[in-house]
């Protein structure tokens, strides 16, 4: 136990110190700004020392006091007193304004933790159980001279590679127009249809994944009489892919200014003119990441990939002709083999999975990144001919 003794005139100073600060802090300081991305000394020592005293608080209380048990619940009542006792310490040391942005600063932070946590765990996870087996045969041979007691380090998934980029690709040459025009009937014609065709992405965005292959499977393969192919699989995709990129265009393309259509409208420009030169531009990086996030959507799907495009252990360059093969369906073939090798080779797989979604990603920032006012070289040079830079 811990004992402090205090004399009278000790006492009375410190009881009158408290008061003082706690006036002082009770009134918002409008002077001082606060920095958001700004973490200062004082910051940093009330979170340990919060952290200290919520961890501390929460052993007695789990320890001695109260029989219970649970990692799960002791973590939340260490949480609850670090927020409280955070919260407190900030009120009393800087003033109520600042607790109140300290609190919805760690409300942010636990947020996105419990965003990020889990996805690291994931990435970290597949990167433990696939590099085993990576080798760099596996981006360019195929399983055509691997066996049940081959090594996993034999053969490789190039031919799964190539599916994939193929049908990634004709998917989105045939959904991102699509969308993308989609979305600019809804939001700048708006037209008679605008209601219906919302009502109609809003319901293809529920369709669930299987529902898609089992569509193309009786639509373009039992009732026209074509083979599983990677069209078929791209076929597939699109219909996944249409939906995420026309809510998500037309999102993007609400953000963008009224007075810039105002501006290029009172110029002269046509309707087509400004949706062209002026929205659409704009937007750009938006539209790049609509296209992003669809590629997300269907880039590992593995339902609608198993009825459509068959699947197959050698390389198959022609998505119009023959089975072909891809990477989610790779996965989800050898994960099923009772050998150790398959299984790794399935692993594998996941990450260069992973490996490819995060390439496709970083050129597509790289291409749609620049802001509107950025000006390519070939646009400079254009403009340095007609004498206009």
């Amino acid at each position: 136990s811990l004992t402090i003794w205090f004399s009278d005139g000790d006492l009375i100073l410190m009881s009158f110190a408290l008061r003082r600060n706690k006036t002082t802090s009770d009134t918002p300081d409008t002077e001082s700004k606060i920095r958001i991305r700004t973490i200062e000394t004082i910051d940093v020592t009330v979170m340990i020392g919060s952290a200290i005293s919520a961890f501390a608080l929460s052993q007695l209380l789990y320890e001695t006091i109260l029989p219970v048990s649970g990692a799960l619940g002791f973590l939340l009542t260490c949480y609850m007193f670090f927020i409280s006792i955070s919260w407190l310490a900030v009120r009393e040391i800087r003033g109520t304004v600042r607790a109140k942005d300290h609190l919805a600063r760690v409300a942010v932070w636990t947020g996105a933790s419990m965003a990020i946590i889990p996805l690291v765990l994931v990435v970290l996870y597949v990167i433990g159980k696939g590099y085993h087996s990576l080798r760099p045969q596996f981006f360019s041979q195929d399983q055509r001279y691997v066996g049940a007691l081959s090594d996993s380090t034999e053969g490789g998934g190039a031919h799964a590679i190539i599916g994939t980029l193929q049908q990634v690709g004709i998917a989105s040459l045939i959904a991102v127009p699509l969308g993308i025009t989609t979305a600019v009937y809804m939001n700048e014609v708006k037209g008679r249809l605008a209601k219906p065709l919302r009502t109609v992405v809003d319901a293809m965005s529920a369709v669930p994944s299987i529902v898609a292959g089992l569509f193309i499977y009786a639509a373009w393969i039992l009732a026209l009489g074509n083979q599983q192919t990677g069209l078929a699989g791209s076929l597939a995709l699109s219909v996944l892919f249409l939906p995420t990129v026309t809510r998500t265009a037309e999102v993007v393309l609400r953000l963008v200014p009224g007075g810039l259509r105002e501006a290029s409208l009172a110029l002269g420009g046509t309707e087509w003119r400004t949706t062209s030169r002026v929205v659409l531009p704009t937007s750009r990086s938006g539209l790049v990441t609509a296209v992003i996030l669809g590629v997300a959507r269907v880039i590992g799907e593995t339902a609608p990939l198993i009825l459509t495009v068959g699947g197959a252990f050698i390389m198959n360059w022609n998505p119009l002709a023959g089975k072909q093969d891809s990477l989610p369906f790779f996965v989800f073939r050898l994960i099923r083999f009772p050998q150790e090798a398959q299984i790794a080779r399935a692993w594998t797989g996941a990450l260069v999975l992973l490996i490819l979604v995060l390439v496709l990603f970083v050129i597509a920032r790289a291409i749609g990144g620049r802001g509107p006012d950025n000006i390519s070289r070939l646009k400079k040079r254009r403009l340095k001919r007609k004498g206009l830079a």
